[in-house]
């Protein structure tokens, strides 16, 4: 029996014999391999972006939503509804024990304008809580009291790109003054910059007011549009869910069975989501991608019966001195397994490397898929032996005579 020192020299020998036509029967598995690995890492960066960045904004973030209503048997937009009131911010204060800050939410969009500059941007009406519940932090001035909440005061925290582009001379902002939809507000204080979320939206381009100053000023209504609320603890979010649902239930007078005219909606169960979308569309891709793989082993198979036909000769000498049909099947065996790893090795390469400039350009984190280059490697060896199994057999099965006499 040949051992496998002599099948890797014998198979060695005839792949450099024809270096170039190896190399493009190998380039299906290369660019196969290559694109599922760069298609599950980079989808596993993104997942692992979009984690960390919503985690930045705390797991244990709590928002609760008014419900879909209807009227005349319609179903209105979340927009539509006024079913939060600033009685249930006071009443989930009051009451509920696994719930550490709370705060109304109500926003609007239009142009904030300083001087001749002006810039499109939204307004976000909150208390002092919202910053530690949205994971803002002030680096210069201050945020607004209570009493400047209670007073609907004309005052206003900046985000950093609301300040390059309406204060673009370079002047402090602080005591300057903004104009939105007609309202004058005063800067008061400057937020830390957060950059772009997982999602591309830019976090730094807002303005927050009093929720008061909003409300009433901006928007005329009375009711509020969100709230948003800290757990005590990511592993308490659960309770604290259950607590705010009983109280607003109750609030709003609810009977047993009836639906909720709320939405309570947990920072955690959002990052979840993101992570299970993102893992359908890595794996979806990443199954594209895997075709090539196929389109890669038949190429072995049709270069496998090409290598055959051209070494018919040697076949025919090599049984007629003593060589089994097994040794000839295991040698042209031998041949398409080790084009198919070779392939995978320098896939799996190009594949890290494609991740690589990807997550930089990308401003992501590099991840690597341990599973994905074994399972790559596993894969290119089952290729290697499936398709080159057939050509291998039809080489084992020559009749010696007929092969030395073949031109």
């Amino acid at each position: 029996m040949m051992n496998y020192k002599n099948l890797t020299k014998i198979a060695t020998t005839a792949l450099k014999r024809n270096k170039f036509r190896a190399f493009l029967t190998m380039l299906g598995i290369i660019i196969g391999v290559g694109s599922v690995i760069a298609m599950l890492s980079i989808g596993q960066a993104s997942k692992k972006s979009i984690r960390e960045e919503m985690a930045d904004m705390g797991t244990n973030m709590i928002m609760v939503m008014p419900g879909q209503q209807r009227r005349g048997g319609v179903m209105m937009g979340n927009s539509d509804a006024k079913s939060l009131t600033l009685k249930d911010v006071e009443a989930i204060k009051k009451e509920a024990k696994y719930i550490t800050d709370i705060s109304p939410q109500v926003s609007t969009s239009g142009q904030a304008v300083n001087g001749n500059n002006n810039w499109p941007t939204s307004v976000y009406g909150a208390n002092a809580a919202y910053l530690d519940i949205r994971k803002y932090e002030i680096e210069d001035g201050r945020v607004f009291t209570e009493k400047e909440i209670k007073s609907l005061a004309k005052v206003c925290v900046v985000g950093q790109t609301v300040i390059e582009n309406i204060f673009s001379d370079g002047k402090d902002p602080i005591g300057q003054t903004i104009r939105f939809a007609g309202i004058p507000l005063k800067v008061i204080g400057v937020l830390k910059e957060k950059g772009q979320n997982g999602m591309g939206m830019d976090q730094d381009d807002l303005i927050i007011a009093p929720y008061t100053s909003v409300q009433r000023r901006m928007l005329a209504i009375s009711h509020i549009q969100s709230i948003y609320a800290s757990a005590v603890s990511e592993e308490q979010s659960d309770a604290a869910i259950e607590e705010v649902e009983t109280i607003l239930r109750r609030q709003h007078q609810l009977k047993e069975g009836a639906d909720d005219d709320f939405d309570v909606r947990l920072q955690a169960e959002m990052v979840q989501m993101v992570s299970s979308v993102s893992d359908m569309l890595s794996l979806l891709l990443g199954s594209i991608a895997g075709i090539s793989l196929l389109v890669g082993g038949i190429g072995i198979m049709n270069i496998m019966f090409v290598s055959v036909t051209e070494r018919t000769k040697e076949i025919g000498l090599r049984m007629s001195v003593g060589g089994r049909g097994i040794d000839i099947l295991m040698q042209f065996l031998f041949e398409a397994v080790l084009l198919s790893i070779l392939g995978g090795i320098i896939g799996i390469l190009f594949g890290v490397a494609i991740s690589y400039i990807a997550t930089y350009f990308l401003n992501m984190p590099f991840v690597v898929m341990t599973q994905a280059i074994a399972l790559s490697f596993l894969v290119c060896s089952f290729i290697g032996i499936f398709f080159g199994w057939y050509p291998a057999r039809k080489a084992s099965g020559l009749n010696p005579i007929d092969a030395l006499r073949h031109e």
